[in-house]
């Protein structure tokens, strides 16, 4: 049975702001944490928006919305992120994410369990570098977090399985499905959406197909999503990076080759839906 009791999350995105309520939703004493009170405040509101829908709709209670919203505490100060365990939801950039998981490990100790959130970067790449490597894995949710049920659990070989029953716990306790995965390019789900997201951009710039008809047909044909509309859900700039990351670890194969329409995007941060414009206006 796992003792973890209190959780913080790094990074006040939207994936950290969807974990951090879940975990609050779940009974979690939960800590958001993020260098910018801007985005905290943002955070903030939009979590206070869903519950409330979520009691508009009759799913929560009043008195369940107060308690969730008493079980989060927002800060900017990394002193305060004490927890059983810490879950890094920042940028998709290996040194970035090792410098915060110093600080974390510093103030924390052998007392505590540290996840990353990462996408596709290696987590014994992070690890490697730390004062307690053993102590890290991996804990990737997906966007929606709040909604999606799959969090995948990485391991690394140092990776104790004590570590790994408590995320899957923790994982269980948010009622959401984990699977337990090794640390591989992309691990799993990014490692097969690979082929989805670049074999709509080929058609796209080979063939000129408008985004439009590839997703009406791949929605069609049952995906819940068509890859243009779940690019810029996820954020281009995200999905780049991955897709990146992927193909750098296994020796660039032409297959997985990262395509310049997106890179382009980027370079002109139409990055989807966070900003406006993507592969569509909103």
């Amino acid at each position: 049975m796992s003792t973890i009791n209190k959780i913080c999350i790094c990074g006040s995105g939207t994936m950290g702001s969807g974990i951090a309520q879940i975990a609050a939703q779940s009974g979690f004493d939960t800590i958001l944490y993020d260098v910018d009170q801007k985005f905290l405040d943002n955070s903030k509101t939009k979590i206070e928006k869903i519950l409330t829908t979520l009691q508009d709709k009759g799913k929560i209670t009043s008195l369940h919305k107060k308690e969730v919203l008493d079980r989060l505490h927002f800060t900017t100060h990394i002193e305060d992120c004490k927890a059983d365990l810490v879950i890094e939801a920042i940028i998709e950039n290996k040194e970035a994410k090792v410098a915060l998981f110093k600080r974390l490990q510093s103030i924390n100790g052998t007392t505590t369990l540290y996840a990353s959130n990462t996408s596709s970067i290696f987590i014994h790449e992070i690890a490697a570098d730390l004062p307690f490597p053993e102590l890290i894995a991996g804990m990737h949710f997906f966007n929606p977090a709040p909604l999606l049920k799959l969090v995948e659990i990485i391991r690394t070989e140092i990776t104790p399985d004590s570590t790994i029953q408590d995320l899957v716990t923790v994982a269980k306790q948010m009622n959401k499905t984990p699977v337990i995965c090794k640390d591989a390019p992309g691990f799993i789900v990014n490692r097969v959406a690979r082929h989805y997201y670049l074999e709509a951009l080929y058609l796209l710039e080979k063939e000129n197909i408008p985004v439009e008809n590839i997703d009406t047909i791949m929605e069609a044909s049952g995906f819940k999503m068509g890859p243009f509309k779940l690019m810029d859900l996820i954020g281009i700039d995200i999905n780049y990076a991955t897709s990146n990351i992927v193909w750098n670890a296994l020796h660039k194969p032409d297959r997985l080759k990262p395509s310049n329409i997106q890179k382009e995007k980027v370079e002109k941060s139409e990055l989807g839906k966070k900003t406006g414009m993507g592969f569509y206006h909103y």
